[in-house]
């Protein structure tokens, strides 16, 4: 979907979920507070929990409008959240490496992105993926999709803390999914 078409779906009301992830509450509250990065953070679910539990959040997205529902609701809560907007398929936000300790990627897929994230972590820290799967006559994949068993075999060497795949346990997900939770090896 374009970015113009993401849009007109936040100006419709439509993508704006208030509870965060599952996944992000229940792995996160585990760790240590530190920096996180919410890629294609949407209106910014994730991003709110994490700096209400005291995480450095950085939040990017490529649709103005997320961010700018994003900056109102952090605004509303009294919370700073540093916030971009940046077409993560046109490369326009650079994750710097060694920069974080968390890395939530919730429901987005770019290959591309991956190694980036894997070195943008510091050691011991944690990614949270979920990306849709493919359907059953896809079994490469798609560009937005995972084939069965990719998104694990990214973080090969990687400790898994969790990995699923099957039906979303979020109401406001559909298709299939799959999840991981890895932790970066120590260095």
């Amino acid at each position: 979907m374009s970015i113009q078409q993401w849009n007109e779906r936040y100006r419709a009301g439509e993508q704006l979920f208030h509870e965060p992830s599952p996944l992000v509450t229940r792995f996160s509250r585990e760790l240590e507070t530190g920096h996180a990065l919410d890629l294609a953070c949407g209106a910014g679910r994730n991003s709110l929990y994490l700096a209400e539990q005291g995480w450095r959040v950085t939040a990017v997205d490529g649709s103005p409008l997320a961010i700018e529902i994003l900056r109102e609701r952090a605004r509303q809560r009294k919370l700073v959240i540093e916030s971009r907007v940046a077409d993560l398929e046109r490369g326009e936000f650079e994750i710097e490496p060694g920069a974080y300790d968390l890395i939530c990627d919730c429901y987005y897929l770019q290959r591309s992105l991956i190694p980036k994230m894997k070195l943008s972590l510091r050691p011991g820290g944690i990614i949270i993926a979920i990306v849709h799967l493919a359907d059953a006559d896809q079994p490469h994949g798609t560009p937005t999709r995972a084939r069965p068993g990719e998104l694990c075999a990214f973080f090969e060497g990687w400790k898994i803390l969790h990995e699923y795949e099957g039906k979303s346990r979020e109401a406001c997900h559909q298709r299939p999914v799959a999840e991981l939770v890895a932790q970066k090896p120590a260095e």
